[in-house]
């Protein structure tokens, strides 16, 4: 099969779980023997512009017909047999839809967020979940700034959820869900269910398993709000003013909390602050960790840290709503605590470190809910099968008919 992997590559300065998942399953499909190219803009790139060129990408991101026309053009020329889309904020834009109906070739996309019913994708707003846009119009996402804590950085992706919202459910064959909870969001809000699939992201084999009991607690992500690293800070003390787990939070990562963080963490002998890993560093800590904590405060639509400690047999102590519930079996691979409550958080991350027996079932658990379904076998499989749906679905284009008037979702632009 010849894919054609559309992504806008986000900044290097900050770890993505998304460029990891596009880059691991173009890997996936290469070794499979399928061939894989890719149709990519790097957001390190805005940095280069001219200043008239960096005034210009806001404009960019409802539209941009460039990408279209280049877009549509090596379509023509190569004719892949099916175009998968990932992120397309800021640089690429809705443009890439309407050149694949230029072309006539069918499109997958992976929903890697909430951005097709919130403009910044999150579906939180101070701290709190917030489903406000949620079938309706971006109106509140403007007058609360949403996106950074700025109303005017906010416009351009309420623009263009409002602009291409028809577009994106008429051309796109097949939508990858990454969560059964991201799927019940976006079919509340209005999406065609019947095109909306649920495929994991998968991982790939770690380079080592956890072999003993472990020896830290493991925060791996990005550090911020949403990500519940005050939330942490706030259980881990509580924690300690009753004695500590008896062994140490290592925090791992970067993000707009990292002064914050690595102030809390200084002279303090139960806190590591280690800054970023790279993937190898990622997967040696997570071996060595007797849990990995993820205290999301936001509804994950996914959590692929969460994933990774499966792959290597350690039990993860997680937020008890969006897709975690469905990754964490609560008592059994892991534990789940009350959303946004540090009580709940001290609990179970005292009691997930206060037994090594009941620890190890539980990575045990963990390895095999993670073999069973987020394997890389699994993870083609689910790949393989949404791009056949795709194809199968689109008519067959003969004697030069014109496949966007017979599917009825012709570009008007």
């Amino acid at each position: 099969m010849h894919v054609l992997v559309v992504h806008n590559r986000y900044s290097s300065a900050q770890p993505s779980g998304e460029n990891k998942v596009v880059d691991q399953e173009a890997e996936l499909l290469r070794a499979a023997g399928h061939r894989v190219e890719a149709f990519e803009r790097r957001s390190d790139d805005i940095a280069a512009r001219s200043l008239p060129g960096k005034v210009k990408v806001p404009l960019l991101v409802p539209w941009n017909p460039a990408v279209r026309t280049e877009l549509a053009a090596r379509l023509r020329t190569e004719r892949p047999d099916v175009v998968h889309v990932h992120n397309v904020f800021p640089l690429l834009s809705p443009a890439v839809l309407a050149a694949c109906a230029d072309a006539g070739v069918p499109v997958v996309a992976t929903l890697h967020n909430y951005t097709q019913v919130c403009p910044p994708g999150t579906l939180q707003r101070d701290g709190r979940p917030c489903t406000e846009c949620v079938g309706a119009t971006p109106l509140p996402a403007v007058r609360h700034g949403c996106y950074r804590g700025s109303r005017l950085a906010t416009v351009p992706l309420a623009v263009s959820l409002s602009a291409n919202r028809r577009r994106w459910w008429t051309g796109v064959d097949r939508f990858f869900c990454i969560s059964a909870a991201q799927r019940d969001v976006l079919v509340q809000a209005g999406m065609p269910a019947e095109r909306l699939a649920v495929k994991h992201n998968f991982v790939p084999e770690p380079g080592v398993r956890r072999t003993g009991e472990g020896e830290h607690v493991l925060y791996l992500g990005r550090l911020a709000e949403a990500k519940g690293v005050r939330l942490l800070m706030a259980a881990w003390d509580e924690l300690a003013a009753r004695g500590g787990v008896g062994v140490p939070l290592v925090i791992a990562g970067a993000g707009p909390l990292e002064a914050e963080v690595t102030a809390w963490a200084a002279g303090r002998d139960d806190v590591r602050r280690v800054g970023l890993y790279d993937s190898a560093q990622c997967q040696e800590a997570i071996a060595r960790a007797v849990a990995v904590v993820a205290p999301s405060t936001w509804l994950e639509a996914f959590g692929l840290v969460v994933v990774e400690a499966m792959a290597a047999g350690v039990p993860t102590v997680a937020a008890g709503h969006g897709a975690f519930v469905e990754l964490v079996e609560d008592g059994v691979t892991g534990l789940l605590h009350q959303p946004g409550e540090s009580a709940s958080l001290a609990s179970c991350l005292r009691r997930i470190t206060g037994g090594q027996a009941r620890n190890r079932e539980m990575g045990e658990a963990a390895r095999r809910r993670y073999e069973q379904g987020f394997s890389p076998a699994v993870g083609l499989e689910r790949l393989v099968e949404g791009y056949r749906s795709a194809i199968a679905g689109r008519p067959v284009l003969a004697r030069g008919g014109d496949i966007r008037a017979s599917r009825g979702d012709g570009d008007s632009r």
